[in-house]
């Protein structure tokens, strides 16, 4: 009988100091970051982040541990096990969080992550695609673990490796599309085919990349629609990257006139009405006659602007102010529909014709 209680006694003094040690640990890390984290934005991001998980952690381990010393070995064997998968889980969250910490303030502390410059699309897509990777390896890390403590799986486990050949190809004949959206995400992130603020045309829709995961990209089109694409769409299809090279573009606008439509006069009045609008860039300016027809010519006005939706706005300004100018000033140059008649008779000429055959007409 003494015995016995020798063994709960040790089992509860183990829980206590156990316990005791947690606490303190979490304690003196929690004052440790709010001490440094009055200079260091890094710190308290940190301990805001993992003030929970830690507080969870550390007290679970601490159980975890001094149930190994009950003395029943099939509560010891039972809380040891459920207890120890627990402690895996927060220990997952933890160190999804430490890590969701050290990449937000390695993006903050890099301006180009805030701006819509070419290198900062890049940055905000790789950063986005290392994290989902980094998080979804800790938590498969974290199943495969807690899978493990399991003696059946454990079981289970060595006999898959014995045929793992076989096991390869059923597995990779089932994920084919999966993995394939998978390293599809990791090549578009590293390639820079496409960027996170990137304006894109995908199926003749005009968007912006939203978000770029493991498995789809986002895109958000001109009218505020969300298209959710796998990945393996703009590895394997065309598609149009309208700032793969930079934000400013050009575009047209045309415009089907009269053949007394003077040309030099429309170049000045166009000068003007960019000179007035902040849309346009001070770049690219061109007016040119691309097509004659029998009862028009077709006039191509050519502008730029910092951005697509820039240009979108310029493009129409000018379509407009260009089409209530030529109304009010010049009605001669809207396009007519010209009819000719041909003054020559047709047929059987009466003057010629004898009067019998007049008669008889």
């Amino acid at each position: 009988m003494d015995g016995i209680e020798d063994d709960w006694l040790l089992f509860w003094v183990e829980l206590g100091i156990g316990l005791l040690v947690a606490i303190v640990i979490v304690v003196t890390v929690g004052v440790g970051l709010r001490v440094v984290g009055r200079r260091s934005q890094f710190a308290e991001a940190l301990r805001r982040r993992i003030r929970w998980p830690l507080a969870l952690t550390a007290p679970l381990a601490a159980v975890a541990f001094a149930v190994m010393y009950l003395p029943d070995p099939a509560w010891a064997d039972a809380l040891g096990h459920m207890f120890g998968i627990v402690v895996i889980a927060t220990g997952a969250w933890l160190a999804a969080a430490a890590f969701s910490v050290v990449i937000d303030f390695g993006v903050s502390r890099s301006r180009l992550a805030e701006s819509d410059t070419r290198e900062g699309r890049r940055l905000r897509t790789q950063v986005q695609v290392i994290r989902r990777l980094v998080i979804a390896v800790i938590v498969i890390v974290a199943l495969g673990a807690i899978l493990m403590t399991f003696e059946t799986v454990r079981a289970l486990g060595a006999s898959l490796l014995a045929s793992a050949g076989i096991f390869s190809v059923v597995v990779g004949l089932a994920a084919q599309s999966v993995l394939g959206n998978v390293f599809a995400g990791m090549q578009l992130a590293f390639s820079e085919a496409i960027r996170v603020g990137d304006a894109v045309v995908v199926d003749q829709q005009w968007g912006r990349v939203h978000e770029i995961t493991l498995s789809y990209v986002v895109v958000v089109t001109w009218d505020r629609r969300v298209l959710v694409l796998p990945c393996t769409r703009f590895t394997t299809l065309p598609f149009e990257n309208w700032t793969k090279l930079g934000n400013d573009l050009s575009g047209t606008v045309e415009m089907i006139l009269d053949w007394r439509t003077s040309v030099p006069i429309l170049r000045e009045y166009l000068d003007g009405i960019l000179a007035q609008t902040d849309l346009w860039d001070g770049e690219v300016v061109r007016v040119h006659v691309t097509d004659t027809s029998a009862g028009h010519v077709l006039v191509r006005v050519l502008v730029s602007a910092k951005d697509a939706p820039t240009l979108w706005e310029l493009r129409c300004h000018v379509r407009e102010t260009l089409a209530a100018w030529v109304r009010d000033e010049h009605p001669d140059w809207v396009p007519l529909q010209r009819v000719g008649f041909d003054p020559r008779p047709s047929g059987l000429d009466l003057k010629e014709t004898p009067h019998d055959a007049r008669g008889s007409l």
